[in-house]
Protein backbone atom coordinates (compact mmCIF):
# COMPACT_ATOMS: atom_id res chain seq x y z
CA UNK A 1 0.00 0.00 0.00
CA UNK A 2 1.27 3.63 -0.58
CA UNK A 3 2.62 5.30 2.12
CA UNK A 4 1.04 8.40 3.97
CA UNK A 5 3.76 10.81 2.99
CA UNK A 6 3.14 9.56 -0.93
CA UNK A 7 -0.53 9.89 -0.09
CA UNK A 8 -0.21 13.62 1.05
CA UNK A 9 1.99 14.24 -1.91
CA UNK A 10 -0.95 12.98 -3.91
CA UNK A 11 -3.48 15.14 -2.06
CA UNK A 12 -1.54 18.01 -2.47
CA UNK A 13 -1.39 17.77 -5.94
CA UNK A 14 -4.88 17.56 -6.14
CA UNK A 15 -6.43 19.39 -3.70
CA UNK A 16 -5.11 23.19 -4.04
CA UNK A 17 -7.63 24.77 -1.47
CA UNK A 18 -6.05 24.66 1.86
CA UNK A 19 -9.13 24.41 3.40
CA UNK A 20 -10.22 21.27 1.74
CA UNK A 21 -7.09 20.15 2.65
CA UNK A 22 -7.08 20.58 6.20
CA UNK A 23 -11.12 19.22 5.93
CA UNK A 24 -8.93 15.40 5.02
CA UNK A 25 -6.41 16.02 7.79
CA UNK A 26 -8.96 16.19 9.75
CA UNK A 27 -11.03 13.45 8.79
CA UNK A 28 -7.39 10.74 8.60
CA UNK A 29 -7.03 12.22 12.87
CA UNK A 30 -10.80 10.81 13.31
CA UNK A 31 -10.35 8.05 11.17
CA UNK A 32 -7.22 6.94 12.60
CA UNK A 33 -8.54 7.30 16.43
CA UNK A 34 -11.79 5.13 15.14
CA UNK A 35 -9.36 2.24 13.81
CA UNK A 36 -7.79 2.18 16.90
CA UNK A 37 -10.85 1.95 19.25
CA UNK A 38 -12.67 -0.66 16.88
CA UNK A 39 -9.06 -2.75 17.01
CA UNK A 40 -8.89 -1.87 13.26
CA UNK A 41 -5.88 -1.16 10.60
CA UNK A 42 -5.22 3.05 11.18
CA UNK A 43 -3.16 3.13 8.35
CA UNK A 44 -6.22 1.87 5.85
CA UNK A 45 -8.63 3.77 7.77
CA UNK A 46 -6.43 7.26 7.66
CA UNK A 47 -5.88 7.00 4.42
CA UNK A 48 -9.42 6.76 3.41
CA UNK A 49 -9.76 9.85 5.66
CA UNK A 50 -6.92 11.75 3.93
CA UNK A 51 -8.20 11.07 0.54
CA UNK A 52 -12.14 10.72 0.61
CA UNK A 53 -11.98 14.25 -1.33
CA UNK A 54 -9.27 13.87 -3.74
CA UNK A 55 -11.38 14.41 -6.54
CA UNK A 56 -13.57 17.22 -5.50
CA UNK A 57 -11.77 20.41 -6.88
CA UNK A 58 -12.37 18.32 -10.11
CA UNK A 59 -16.06 17.43 -9.64
CA UNK A 60 -17.41 20.34 -7.27
CA UNK A 61 -19.52 21.38 -9.84
CA UNK A 62 -21.17 18.10 -10.37
CA UNK A 63 -21.72 16.23 -7.05
CA UNK A 64 -22.86 12.82 -9.06
CA UNK A 65 -19.34 12.51 -9.80
CA UNK A 66 -18.00 13.05 -7.13
CA UNK A 67 -16.29 10.27 -5.01
CA UNK A 68 -16.96 8.43 -8.07
CA UNK A 69 -13.70 9.79 -9.81
CA UNK A 70 -11.74 9.60 -6.57
CA UNK A 71 -12.42 5.74 -6.09
CA UNK A 72 -11.47 5.30 -9.85
CA UNK A 73 -8.28 7.51 -9.04
CA UNK A 74 -7.83 5.64 -6.03
CA UNK A 75 -7.99 2.06 -7.33
CA UNK A 76 -5.93 3.35 -10.56
CA UNK A 77 -2.96 4.03 -8.10
CA UNK A 78 -2.96 0.57 -6.62
CA UNK A 79 -5.18 1.40 -3.35
CA UNK A 80 -6.99 -2.06 -1.84
CA UNK A 81 -10.67 -2.23 -2.82
CA UNK A 82 -11.70 -1.81 0.62
CA UNK A 83 -10.45 1.96 0.73
CA UNK A 84 -12.04 2.21 -2.73
CA UNK A 85 -15.46 1.42 -1.82
CA UNK A 86 -15.23 3.27 1.12
CA UNK A 87 -14.56 6.45 -1.07
CA UNK A 88 -16.90 5.90 -3.55
CA UNK A 89 -19.98 4.91 -0.51
CA UNK A 90 -18.96 8.92 1.03
CA UNK A 91 -21.05 10.37 -0.69
CA UNK A 92 -24.94 9.72 -0.35
CA UNK A 93 -26.26 10.38 -3.64
CA UNK A 94 -24.68 6.98 -5.27
CA UNK A 95 -27.10 5.09 -3.32
CA UNK A 96 -24.20 2.57 -2.64
CA UNK A 97 -24.46 0.55 0.21
CA UNK A 98 -22.12 1.09 3.20
CA UNK A 99 -21.19 -2.71 3.67
CA UNK A 100 -18.49 -2.44 6.28
CA UNK A 101 -17.12 -0.51 9.61
CA UNK A 102 -14.67 1.41 7.76
CA UNK A 103 -17.83 2.56 5.14
CA UNK A 104 -19.65 3.70 8.09
CA UNK A 105 -17.28 5.54 9.96
CA UNK A 106 -16.18 7.55 6.68
CA UNK A 107 -19.79 8.72 6.40
CA UNK A 108 -20.41 9.79 9.52
CA UNK A 109 -16.84 11.61 10.04
CA UNK A 110 -17.08 13.62 6.58
CA UNK A 111 -19.18 15.90 7.71
CA UNK A 112 -18.19 15.78 11.94
CA UNK A 113 -14.88 17.51 10.74
CA UNK A 114 -16.97 20.63 9.52
CA UNK A 115 -19.05 20.63 12.82
CA UNK A 116 -16.31 20.61 14.86
CA UNK A 117 -14.14 23.38 12.85
CA UNK A 118 -17.90 25.50 13.39
CA UNK A 119 -17.54 25.45 16.48
CA UNK A 120 -14.05 26.42 17.38
CA UNK A 121 -14.76 28.80 15.32
CA UNK A 122 -17.29 30.60 16.58
CA UNK A 123 -15.71 30.29 20.65
CA UNK A 124 -13.50 33.61 21.47
CA UNK A 125 -10.34 31.89 21.08
CA UNK A 126 -11.29 30.35 17.68
CA UNK A 127 -9.59 27.29 18.99
CA UNK A 128 -10.68 23.62 19.30
CA UNK A 129 -8.62 23.42 23.00
CA UNK A 130 -11.25 25.90 24.02
CA UNK A 131 -14.06 24.47 23.34
CA UNK A 132 -15.12 20.61 24.75
CA UNK A 133 -17.78 18.07 23.81
CA UNK A 134 -20.66 19.60 24.98
CA UNK A 135 -19.86 22.23 23.21
CA UNK A 136 -20.42 21.12 19.90
CA UNK A 137 -23.12 18.98 21.09
CA UNK A 138 -24.94 21.73 21.96
CA UNK A 139 -24.45 23.76 18.66
CA UNK A 140 -25.25 19.88 16.84
CA UNK A 141 -28.96 21.05 18.39
CA UNK A 142 -28.70 24.86 16.52
CA UNK A 143 -30.38 23.65 13.12
CA UNK A 144 -29.27 26.99 11.91
CA UNK A 145 -25.68 26.44 13.05
CA UNK A 146 -22.92 24.89 10.61
CA UNK A 147 -25.73 23.90 7.81
CA UNK A 148 -23.44 22.31 5.68
CA UNK A 149 -22.95 19.98 8.51
CA UNK A 150 -25.41 17.28 7.60
CA UNK A 151 -26.99 16.14 11.08
CA UNK A 152 -28.24 12.73 9.95
CA UNK A 153 -25.08 11.63 8.17
CA UNK A 154 -23.19 12.52 12.02
CA UNK A 155 -25.95 10.96 13.88
CA UNK A 156 -25.07 7.71 11.50
CA UNK A 157 -22.58 6.96 14.07
CA UNK A 158 -24.91 4.73 15.70
CA UNK A 159 -24.18 2.15 12.96
CA UNK A 160 -20.91 1.84 14.25
CA UNK A 161 -22.50 1.40 17.92
CA UNK A 162 -21.77 4.37 19.40
CA UNK A 163 -23.58 7.19 20.90
CA UNK A 164 -23.36 10.66 19.86
CA UNK A 165 -21.80 12.06 22.42
CA UNK A 166 -18.92 9.21 22.27
CA UNK A 167 -18.17 9.91 18.26
CA UNK A 168 -18.13 13.50 18.92
CA UNK A 169 -16.01 12.96 22.13
CA UNK A 170 -13.38 11.22 19.76
CA UNK A 171 -13.48 13.30 16.86
CA UNK A 172 -13.26 16.48 19.20
CA UNK A 173 -10.04 14.71 20.65
CA UNK A 174 -8.47 13.64 17.43
CA UNK A 175 -8.80 16.87 15.81
CA UNK A 176 -7.38 18.69 18.80
CA UNK A 177 -4.49 16.64 18.90
CA UNK A 178 -3.49 17.82 15.13
CA UNK A 179 -4.24 21.22 16.21
CA UNK A 180 -1.41 22.98 14.69
CA UNK A 181 -1.49 21.17 11.20
CA UNK A 182 -5.43 22.66 11.24
CA UNK A 183 -4.29 26.35 12.41
CA UNK A 184 -7.22 25.88 15.03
Amino acid sequence: MISRDEALNILKKNLKNKNLRKHCLAAEAIMRKLAERFGEDEELWGLAGLLHDIDYEETRDDSQRHSLVGGEMLAELGFPEELVHAVKAHNYMHGIERESLLDKALYAVDPLTGLIVAAALISPEKKLSAIDTDFVLNRFKEKSFARGANREQIKACSQLGLELREFVEIGLEAMQEISEDLEL
